[in-house]
């Protein structure tokens, strides 16, 4: 009923001041809008509002935090007056508030004060980082990392305690490998889980084990936890301060809003306090964490809706049906080329999966679902295709998060059961080096096929999957425009056939992340009555070469009419009244 009457105030207001596009030329009657209504106006810009007809606009007016009109200078300007903040945008290119579709902000906020392994070259560079962190530590406090990957070593071995335990032998030690289902734990760690040979698997993970039957210190997905889960939290206080910096810090990339993929009752408690305090400025959409130990009171409690004026909703429930292809846990429906006898792993089996996600649809919650392997994927659409019928729910806009490796038969079925691929552009060029090696060149036809899905109707929410690849968008735009790293490799593009425009790259992080959660009536575009979001960038992304995306800086990032990220390239604002 709220978002009803919502809805009813916008058309009501964009009646008023008329902000009509004609032929795409522009702001065709600006309409009466009451004296003190425009609050601030950006002008002389190239605006590519991302509207049904790819309009190009110059100007937008901003009211009460919406978007009030946009088109032509001398249309816009008219609606200026004394107190309006104007703002010459110089003819820089506007784009639609970019939104990261898979992301996991509360764990990038924490992880940024952790020891930062990313791009490490061996394993000796790691040991090195750990032994300056525990000289620079007291006894028994917790040494944490992440972002290592064996792939990028010369040996591409998982390591072991018996690598890093000379150097920490009185702190405890957990590394997250880049991909967040693998880690490695040095003895002490080990000892205090209570983790030895006797320990069995968990559900869904699995603690590697030498020919002795010792655990050697790499824990799989679910065995993570066993170790993750009597690390001391920082406090509330510090949780905070760390959310309020990783804000910024998206803010400076040009993300007006992010995806946060799996939270609690804690996480989202904090969020709140901090919206109410007013000290986060961007937008979060949250997925509640399955694994939550109390997900069934935070379902039966429901759903949190606009809350902020839309700054923070939770809108679903998050769940793993797999684990990671650099992990070698992604479900396979055959075996691993580089290691036979291996099919990776199911975190949930079917009968469970089945009946959460039936539980959820029933209640009309949608669900997001980790799947990366091929298996893993056919095994959710099956559940998603009868979850449909049982429920007679077909328009939760339940969401598969990566959908890395498909069959080329379930391509097809994601639009026919009318489930979205949410995908993350960069984890493709970040494992194409090494995925051949995992998959075999017949299962690479499936692999990031993005313009496969595109091809049967499909939109794809763009994102990143932060902390485990960079939060930059520009970089996830590069990398679905072109499969290649930044050094331009492979030339031509990995598997070029899958790639995308540079049109349907930005549409993934803007209107068709908004699409995801429904909340295309609020944002993602830039139109009247929409929520004033949006970036200035000092380069046309739409013209430049592909190779130049990654370069592009980010002049200004506006929310709500507020600017909230400003280059030293930003104009300052004219004082009042038309220029």
């Amino acid at each position: 009923m709220k978002r009803c009457f919502h809805i009813l105030s916008l058309v009501l207001f964009a009646t008023m001041i008329q902000p009509l596009f004609s032929g795409g030329d522009g702001l065709s009657a600006a309409g009466n809008i009451a004296s003190g209504r425009v609050e601030a106006v950006f002008y002389n810009g190239r605006i590519y509002t991302l509207d049904g007809k790819m309009t190009v606009a110059s100007a937008i007016a901003v009211s009460g935090g919406r978007i009030a009109a946009v088109g032509k200078d001398e249309d816009i300007l008219g609606l200026s007056h004394p107190g309006t903040a104007m703002y010459d945008l110089k003819g820089r290119t506007v784009i639609p508030g970019l939104v990261d579709a898979h992301a996991h902000f509360s764990g990038y906020a924490v992880s940024r004060s952790w020891l930062d392994l990313v791009g490490t070259p061996s394993l000796d560079s790691i040991v090195r980082l750990v032994g300056t962190s525990t000289t620079a530590s007291t006894s028994g406090e917790w040494i944490q990392g992440r972002g290592w990957d064996q792939n990028d070593w010369e040996t591409c071995v998982f390591p072991s305690r018996g690598d890093i335990d000379d150097v920490c032998p009185e702190n405890p030690v957990l590394l997250i490998r880049v991909c967040g289902h693998a880690a490695l734990v040095n003895t002490m760690a080990l000892k205090m889980a209570g983790i030895d040979s006797s320990t069995p698997d968990p559900m869904g993970g699995k603690i590697v084990k030498d020919d002795k039957g010792d655990p050697t210190g790499i824990l799989i997905d679910e065995a993570i936890s066993l170790v993750r889960d009597i690390v001391p939290e920082p406090d509330r206080d510090r949780k905070k301060d760390l959310l309020r910096k990783a804000a910024r810090a998206c803010l400076a990339v040009g993300l007006t809003g992010v995806h946060d993929m799996g939270i609690g009752s804690e996480t989202a408690s904090i969020y709140m306090d901090l919206y109410r305090e007013e000290q986060l400025p961007i937008r979060l959409t949250a997925y509640y964490d399955s694994d939550a130990a109390d997900i069934d009171s935070l379902i039966d409690a429901g759903l949190i809706r606009d809350f902020a004026d839309g700054r923070f909703e939770v809108v679903g429930v998050k769940f793993y049906m797999d684990g990671s292809l650099g992990a070698r846990s992604a479900a396979l429906l055959d075996d691993y080329s580089d290691d036979p006898g291996n099919r990776g792993m199911l975190v949930l089996d079917e009968d469970e999966m089945m009946k959460r996600v039936l539980e959820c649809a029933r209640r009309d919650i949608p669900v997001s679902v980790h799947a990366i392997g091929d298996r893993g994927n056919r095994m959710i659409l099956d559940i998603l295709e009868k979850v449909n019928g049982l429920s007679g729910k077909t328009d939760l806009r339940h969401r598969i998060e990566h959908a890395q490796i498909l069959h080329p038969d379930d391509i097809p079925r994601f639009m026919q059961i009318g489930v979205i691929p949410s995908m993350q552009f960069t984890h493709c060029t970040s494992d194409m080096p090494w995925a051949g090696d995992r998959l075999g060149d017949e299962r690479l036809v499936g692999a990031y096929a993005w313009r496969s899905l595109m091809d049967t109707g499909c939109r794809i929410p763009g994102g990143s999957d932060f902390p485990v690849e960079s939060i930059d968008p520009l970089l996830g735009i590069y990398a679905a425009v072109t499969r290649m790293d930044l050094d331009g490799d492979p030339e031509g593009g990995w598997y070029a056939g899958q790639c995308l425009t540079v049109q349907e790259a930005v549409s993934s992080f803007t209107i068709d992340a908004a699409r995801a959660v429904n909340q295309e009536d609020d944002r993602g575009t830039i139109e009247a009555g929409k929520f004033a979001d949006f970036v200035i960038l000092s380069s046309d992304i739409m013209n430049v070469a592909p190779h130049d995306i990654p370069s592009i800086d980010i002049i200004a990032t506006i929310i709500g009419g507020t600017v909230e990220y400003r280059s030293d390239l930003f104009p300052a604002r004219e004082a009042t009244g038309s220029p």
